[in-house]
This record gives structure tokens, sequence and C-alpha cells, in this order.
């Protein structure tokens, strides 16, 4: 199969959807690997390492998508990355479909087959591909809120971790997840007084066990969520229902009883966000300020820190793009249920039923597909 890799066109996307390690990786299964020039130069990744992995560069994403099989990316493709996809060219990447409808109906056009990271699930539960991209985000949560609560950013200039005879700063978590947990970590470690909030007793008597008096947790109504973000000096939004739209947990109404300076995080900002007043930012232009409460919403977090998140990216997705490369689309994913799971477009129909029901679209079965 010929797999391409073009650079992400994205504001201030710098990882790569295949290293130089993967390519090599591709080659030795005898496939031919495309690499749009200088699509690793985010992540220290030069022309000549991709050459010596025995992958071919081209000039252009153009090129790359004229000629490839199968595109493999990071981020959702772009407007004019969406205009160069053709029928029945696979295409693997996230997708964030959802909240999205202009790409969605996009890809529809395109006759492409989509196969979206976010809802590959995992045999134990879960969702690998999405759980690297998720550690990252939940840690730089942290780092951007610590961040933003600086009184030249717009915060309350509140130092998370305080300092003797001074308290520390609160953070309260919405959501006990992948993102809650490393969030909660980093936050704990800087001395902040934490709160996760989550409706799951499972999950909070885990996450109890493992912080002990560290952190506390409360079940996540709202009562006790409206409480918890009034008091809070930095609010995380860490919620996620695998394929669809993030509820609007925080409302307009509730930013009033907030600390002025008060920074909220919506780490759900991917599929649509958490919070009521939550808007996509960029890296160029992080935050902006809602009734006196500051927002974080940066759509693309995990590519601040590019080198660590393509590695840990292609840790779990490059085994999927092998069997996909090695067997065709519909024999890997009729092999690998969990693999089907990420189907969301194919022949012009959308495949996932959250995709489907939150955009009001007509819903076909993996099933289908496969069977065609």
């Amino acid at each position: 199969m010929i797999v391409g890799c073009p650079r992400e066109i994205k504001n201030h996307e710098y990882r790569v959807g295949l290293t130089p390690e993967s390519a090599r990786e591709l080659v030795a299964h005898g496939h031919e690997v495309l690499i749009e020039t200088q699509a690793g130069a985010g992540i220290d990744a030069s022309d000549a390492e991709y050459s010596d992995a025995g992958a071919t560069i081209v000039g252009t994403a153009a090129e790359v998508f004229a000629r490839a099989e199968m595109v493999v990316k990071v981020k959702e493709p772009q407007p004019d990355e969406r205009k160069m996809l053709r029928e029945g060219q696979i295409l693997y990447t996230y997708l964030h479909l959802a909240p999205d409808p202009d790409q969605t109906r996009d890809l529809i056009a395109s006759g492409a087959t989509c196969i979206a990271y976010e809802t590959v699930t995992g045999p134990g539960g879960g969702l690998p591909l999405l759980k690297p991209m998720s550690q990252v985000a939940g840690r730089m949560s942290v780092q951007a809120g610590a961040s933003a609560l600086e009184k030249a950013h717009g915060g309350r200039g509140v130092l998370l971790g305080g300092v003797p005879g001074v308290a520390p700063g609160k953070v309260a978590v919405i959501g006990g997840g992948v993102v809650g947990f490393n969030a909660a970590q980093m936050a704990v470690g800087l001395g902040a007084d934490v709160t996760i909030l989550d409706r799951s007793p499972e999950v909070l008597e885990k996450l109890g066990h493992y912080f002990e008096a560290r952190a506390k947790t409360r079940f996540s109504n709202n009562a006790n969520l409206a409480e918890c973000v009034a008091d809070a000096d930095l609010v995380i939004g860490a919620v996620l229902v695998p394929g669809a739209a993030a509820p609007k947990l925080v409302t307009r109404a509730m930013l009033a009883t907030m600390k002025q300076g008060a920074v909220m995080v919506d780490v759900a900002i991917d599929q649509g966000g958490c919070f009521e007043t939550s808007h996509a930012t960029t890296h160029d232009d992080p935050i902006y300020t809602v009734d006196g409460i500051v927002h974080y919403c940066v759509a693309n977090m995990p590519g601040g820190v590019a080198r660590t998140s393509t590695y840990a990216l292609n840790n779990v997705t490059l085994p999927h793009a092998l069997r996909i490369a090695d067997l065709g689309w519909k024999e890997a994913l009729a092999r690998d249920p969990h693999l089907a799971n990420g189907l969301n477009v194919w022949n012009h129909q959308v495949t996932h039923k959250a995709v489907a029901r939150d955009l009001g679209l007509d819903y076909t079965a993996a099933e289908t597909a496969l069977a065609a």
C-alpha cells in the first residue's frame, strides 16, 4: 500500500502522523511511504531521517494526497486538505466530527473511508488511541491554567501551590477519566488544593485510593458542581462522551458565582467543549474573558509539546496503521471489532452512531460497510 503523511497545517500544530521510526516499520512491511518535505520539522525529524528510513520525500501535500492510498495525519483535515481527498482513499487521523458539521459534510462528499483515532476502542475498555493525548492534555491543562492565573494574563494573581503562610490555589477538575486524573496529578504535584468531580462511584473510589488525602473527590451532581466551580481559582473541564459532543456542564449563569479572574481550561473543546461559554482558540491567541472569567480553549493543546506527543501517539497508532496497510482496511476492521469502532465515514455515509445522532444525519452501521 502507498501510505502518505502530509505536514500538519492547523495553527501551531507541530506534531506529525508518522515518525521516521514508524515510516521504517511500514517500509519493512513492504509498503511505500510518502512524506511531505519538512513534515517532521516540528519534532526535529529531518527529511534525511525519513529518507534513511526508506520513505520518499515529496514536495507538496497535493502530491501526498494524489498518490497515497492511505493518508496518516494527526489533526482533522483542514478545508484545503478535505478538497484533496478522493473516493475510496483511507484517512486515518483524529476527526472529532460531532461538533464539526462542515468537516463531516466534506468527508461524506469525498467518498473517503475515514477512521478516527478517538473512537477506536480497546479490549479492556477505554480509548487507547486517545489516551496518550488525553494524558498530555490533562497535564498541560494545569500548566496552561497556572499561567493564565497570572495577573498579566488576566487571572486572579494566584500561585497554585501557594507559599508558606499563604493558602494554595483551589482547583476543580470536572471528570475523573484520563484527562482528569492527569490534571489532578499535576495540580497535586504543584501543591494545589484539588477537588475531582465524577459521576461514577467506581472512578471516585479509584481516585480516592490513589490520591488519599492529597485530593478530595465529590460526586458530580448539580449542587456539588456549582459549589466547586464557585470556590475554584482554576476549573479544568475534562469530560468525554466517546464520539459525541461534550455536555455543557458549566453554564454562563454559573460564571457570575465565580471569583473574578478565575480560570477555566476546557480540555473537551475538541468535542465542542463542556462549558457553555467555550469556543475553540489557538496557540496564537489562547485565552479570552467572559464576565471576568478567563477561558483557555486551545483545540490542539498537545501540539505545543509536539515531540513528546508525536512519539506517544505513534506508539498506539502505528500497530493499527500496519494492519490496515497489510490487510486492507476492510479485512483489518473485520478482524478487529475495536478498530472497526473507529470507522466514522464510509462511502458517503456516517458510520458512527453518536456522530450521526449529534449532527442529525442518517446512520449506517460499520457492519454494513464491512459486508459490502
